[in-house]
This record gives structure tokens, sequence and C-alpha cells, in this order.
């Protein structure tokens, strides 16, 4: 079964069938780095990453491209606070390192590049003039505006209807434009202080700031926010891509105003293949920094781990919605519980001398071999993530079955479940298992947490418990969770 998506353009599912038959171009809406990241944007982070590693997978070189708005109204709003700096760029840099923990802590394969609105202006205020010149934009009091109602197809990927949309862009805008439809490309001066006051939540607090501008041929200015990404794109990709993912409330108008922007401009079509990644709700709402009904990045990784969060984020398929909870986290640190024992136990029975090269169990090698090409139809399936983790649970039900009471081991059975585990969870849904890692991060992690257990060991049988705690306490806080037995102390990252 190849693959097929669904895309928005179009509203049906398609098989895919990028450009080039060996690359894929993907281009991803990245954050506006104004706040910390939460679990809503993780969501998206996990799922395109996800894409990214199944088309490698199947063949593909992927070029991914996923930006950083760090020229944005909410910027500025920050400046001056939460000691995060006196400028819209100090603010910027200070986000966009705490989004790059985050997805290094999510384990998120890298992008091809991480491109900034604030170093493609030039890219942005050509892109302008071809509009300009084309007659698909104008100039009025120094910015420049799209006119919708030269671009026919405009409304094609949301369904709206022009006569029916309301004016896009805040009140000050709208006596400039020619039609309340039309949306700005580039503003003129500096940010307005009552826009900057809104995202105070009203208070315009004790630092004055506007932001940084640029000269450009019809005044000093800044870009507006969506021809940002067509820049980017057709910098780092092409005029014409394959696949353009986002969130589900980017359709209008971020992305319908990028498709006509693109396609008036060059006259080709921007992106065939569009996947919105639908939204993750907590009681009944949007998870959404406005509303502070989230759930940061860092304060799940803290206290769930990599592995826990990526569980939860991938139990659900990009397109369908999905609620955040208490039993939802719960459920995903049980799963992840249960994947990663099985893995424990194959390898252990593997490696131990009651694995036989003769022994065979046609049950543990039917189901892995059933449950792998299960794997790849759900991946193929509109990259239905919850449908392939249930068939890597089935194999996980086999390996517990076939190790649970048994003398003779099947090695070859236990190898090739080693190997699903490792190239289904691990490759591609980006689990890390203990005693396997990137780069061998793992094992030499391993090594210090024994050698810091070797420690506590001496200082305990030393009578100093106190310093012995301290090292388990400081384990703890890392994510490791220490055990004492009979035989010893053991250790689970």
């Amino acid at each position: 079964m190849p693959l097929s998506v669904t895309n928005t353009l179009t509203g049906e599912r398609e098989p895919f069938e990028p450009q080039d038959p060996d690359s894929v171009l993907l281009y991803y809406c990245g954050l506006t780095v104004s706040d910390d990241a939460h679990l809503g944007h993780a969501r998206s982070w996990v799922q395109v990453d996800v894409m990214h590693r199944w088309l490698e997978h199947l063949g593909y070189s992927v070029r991914h491209v996923e930006n950083f708005t760090d020229v944005n109204e909410k910027i500025v709003a920050r400046v001056g606070s939460d000691e995060l700096g006196t400028d819209e760029q100090s603010v910027a840099m200070h986000y966009i390192s705490s989004v790059i923990e985050d997805m290094r802590g999510l384990n998120l394969k890298r992008a091809s590049v991480y491109p900034r609105v604030s170093e493609h202006v030039p890219e942005i205020i050509d892109l302008i003039e071809r509009l300009i010149e084309r007659d698909h934009a104008y100039v009025s009091n120094g910015s420049v505006y799209f006119d919708v109602s030269s671009f026919p197809e405009y409304g094609k990927l949301s369904g709206q209807n022009l006569e029916a949309m309301e004016s896009q862009g805040p009140e000050a805008e709208r006596a400039e434009k020619k039609a309340p439809q039309d949306f700005a490309l580039w503003k003129a001066g500096p940010v307005d202080p009552e826009t900057v006051a809104e995202h105070r939540d009203g208070d315009p607090a004790a630092v004055e700031a506007e932001g940084q501008t640029w000269d450009a041929p019809w005044g000093e200015g800044r870009p507006g926010w969506h021809i940002e990404c067509s820049a980017m794109s057709m910098a780092h990709l092409d005029e014409s891509i394959d696949i353009h993912v986002g969130g589900q409330d980017l359709v209008f108008p971020h992305h319908e105003n990028e498709i006509a922007q693109s396609e008036a401009a060059t006259g080709h079509q921007f992106a065939k293949y569009w996947l919105h990644v639908n939204l993750l709700e907590t009681e009944g709402e949007k998870m959404s920094t406005s509303l502070e009904n989230f759930f940061t990045v860092k304060t799940a990784l803290d206290e769930l781990g990599t592995n826990a969060v990526r569980m939860f984020l991938l139990s659900a398929q990009y397109r369908q919605s999905q609620t955040y909870s208490e039993g939802t986290i719960e459920e995903a640190i049980e799963r992840w519980d249960r994947l990663e024992r099985a893995y424990d136990r194959a390898v252990d029975a593997a490696d131990s001398p009651d694995a036989y090269a003769t022994e065979v169990d046609e049950t543990l090698r039917a189901t892995i071999s059933d449950q792998q090409a299960a794997f790849r139809a759900a991946m193929n399936d509109d990259f239905n993530t919850r449908g392939a983790l249930a068939a890597l649970f089935e194999i996980v039900g086999a390996v517990n079955e076939h190790v649970t009471d048994r003398d003779r081991y099947d090695y070859e059975g236990l190898h090739e479940a080693i190997e699903a585990f490792e190239t289904l969870g691990g490759e591609v849904f980006g689990f890390v298992f203990a005693g396997t890692s990137r780069d061998g991060e793992v094992e030499l992690a391993a090594e210090l947490i024994e050698e810091l257990l070797s420690v506590r060991e001496s200082r305990r049988e030393a009578g100093d418990y106190e310093s012995a705690d301290r090292i388990r306490d400081r384990l703890s806080e890392l994510g490791v969770e220490v055990q004492d037995t009979d035989q010893g102390p053991e250790f689970r990252l």
C-alpha cells in the first residue's frame, strides 16, 4: 500500500507523488518566538517529525524547512519584561534558544534549516515588488496590501466566500485598504504602541518599544505576517514545494494568504499537499498561551520524560483532535512503560544462554511479520500513528507471551522483535530505548549512572546516608529511577 495523504486543498485523500520521485520538499510553519513552547506546539512538532522520519524510511531524501518568526508585535510586547532584553531581537533570541532546547529534548530530527524573518527581509521586499509589478499589490500611505480581488482562486484552501469575509488586519489598516479582504504585505513605520499594549493585556508597561524597521522602496516599515513564509519557503526550497504543514488554526487567513501571494507572484502552484495538524485541547478549549491553559514543553519533559511525551502526542492521528488530561497522560506513561519493558525483556532473553538457534516460535515470528506490515499500512494511511502504535503493541504482547514461563527462547524471533522495536519505535517514532541512542549518548549515560551508584553504595557502606540520599535524589531529578534490591541498586532512565 503506497503512501496517501489527506490534502486540505482538495478535501480528498490522494496518493503521495512528489515532484521529484526521490526527494521531498517540506515546509512547516514554525513558532512566533514570544513565549515558551507548550504541548500544543509540541504536538505539531512531533507529528511533523514522524512524517519526516517516515518519508525517509520510505527512501525519500527530505529537505525540511521550519521557520522562526522573530519579527512580530507579540515579541515587541515582551521587551523589558522578565529581564528578556531591551529590544525585539533580544527577546526573540531568548525564546529561540528556549525552543531549540525543547526540540532537542523531544528528540526531534533537525530540520535542514531554521530561517528567521529578520534575516530574510531582502527576499520579502523582492517578493512584494514582484506582486506590485504584476498588479496584485498596491501601496497605500507607505504600507503595501495584497489585492485579493486580483487572485480569482482566493478561498480555495479554506472555502472562504469573499463577500462574506470580514476585514483582515487591525482597525488602523482598514481606512488604507481598497477592500476589507485585502491583507498587509508591508506595514509602514514602527509597531503601533496601542497594538503593543493590547498584547500586554492592555498594560503599556514602563518600557516603550517599537520594534525593528527596515528601508523599502515604498518606505520604512516591517513585513506583514503572511509574506514571510512564502519568501522563506522559496528561498530555501523552491517556488513549488511538495508538502506544507501547519496547525489547523492557520488554514485561514495565514495559509490562504500564503497561497494567494505565492501563486500570484510566480504563476505556479505553491504547495501540492497541505496537511494540517488538529488542535490539542484541555478542558474543552484549544491549548493556548493566550488562554493560559497550557502545559509547557519544559515542564512536560521534566515531569514525564521524552518517551512518555512522544507516546502521548502520537496516540492520536495528526488530523484528529486530541485532549490533554491527567487520564490521557497517565495512559501514555503506562503505555511507554509497557513498550520499554517488552523491549528490555526481548533483549535480556535474546542475550541469555537460554536463547537457541533451533528454537522456533511460529506464533511470535508470524505476529512480528504481520504487525510490521500493519504498521507500514497504518503509516501509509495518512500517517496514522494511532494505528501504527496498535501494531507495535501487538508485537509487545507477542514478546511478553513468548518470554513468560519458558525455558528456551527463539533467538531469531526475539532478534526480529528487537529490530522491529528499534526500527519502528526508535527510528520512525523517535523513542529512545535504554541501550540504544543517538551517537551512543544513552550508553554513556548508563555508564556514568553506574559510576554514581557505585559511589552511592560506598557512601552507604561508610554510614554516610545523607550523601547517599543526595545522590539518589539528584538522579531522580534527572529522570533516573533508582530501586534498591537484594542484588544491589537497579536503575531505569
